[in-house]
């Protein structure tokens, strides 16, 4: 936690320590002339709406660690965090970067699984993607396009994730071990009834999403078809029969745009 600087006029010191009292009065004295009873439901009232926003973007979390430790994290994150962002829907992504930062170390009080980094990432993602400015322009592209003659067109509210364990699959009955860690590829993504998706996919289904999001924005001409994809696909895995890639191809693509992960082909 923060010190002041030394020499502050006297009204800054008072709210240095005010604040201190707030986010760790377990450790920081209740400043002189303030009322006990009216200081604790401050307390409570700033600590409680802040982990009111935790707990609706991360319950598997909650679940996975149980009352003691998510309290005990919660308070971690509230007294320690120094936040660069100041707005209240974005205390989810701060307690995420909170947690990223404590996951070299995660046997420091309060302890937590090798895991759960990854799975408040994944948690944190369907806000991420639920309050995205970005919208698709259906003007500029083909919704029944051809997806191996057109270059395919994907949801811009999408975000392909990558984890080392499976934490889609996390919960009461399934906590990976270190010794347990399972490459995991998902897509997400907001349809165009704004509800946000998950997807697992297999490594050549990734591949084919991050080859099309690799095409410049912008640039009609330059973007690749479906077609020149997949025979990049196929040859990177130097596969004997190349019919068989652009086959499962051409299925991968039609079963995302059935879902609205890829929208069409662009105009």
């Amino acid at each position: 936690m923060r010190k002041p600087p030394d020499g502050l006029p006297g009204f800054q010191q008072y709210q240095f320590a005010f604040t201190r009292h707030i986010r760790n009065p377990a450790q920081n004295p209740r400043p002189a002339g303030v009322e006990p009873r009216r200081m604790a439901i401050y307390n409570d009232l700033l600590y409680n709406n802040v982990e009111s926003f935790l707990l609706r973007c991360f319950p598997v979390c909650r679940k996975i660690l149980g009352e003691s430790e998510w309290n005990a994290l919660a308070r971690d994150f509230f007294a320690n965090h120094r936040s660069g962002a100041p707005l209240f829907r974005q205390i989810p992504e701060e307690f995420v970067r909170f947690i990223e930062s404590r996951g070299d170390h995660p046997d420091q009080p309060p302890p937590f699984p090798a895991f759960l980094p990854y799975l408040a990432h994944y948690e944190w993602v369907e806000l991420a993607l639920d309050v995205s400015p970005l919208a698709a322009d259906m003007t500029r592209i083909d919704a029944e396009g051809d997806l191996l003659l057109g270059a395919p067109a994907l949801n811009p509210v999408l975000l392909l994730l990558h984890y080392p364990y499976a934490v889609h699959r996390v919960g009461e009955g399934y906590q990976p071990t270190p010794e347990q860690q399972e490459t995991t590829w998902l897509l997400a993504f907001r349809n165009l009834d704004d509800k946000v998706r998950f997807i697992a996919l297999n490594p050549v289904a990734a591949r084919l999403i991050a080859l099309i999001q690799d095409e410049p924005p912008g640039e009609q001409a330059k973007r690749q078809t479906g077609k020149a994809i997949l025979e990049k696909i196929s040859a990177e895995l130097q596969h004997p029969d190349p019919a068989v890639v652009r086959a499962g191809g051409v299925e991968i693509m039609q079963n995302l745009r059935e879902q609205q992960a890829l929208l069409g082909v662009w105009i």
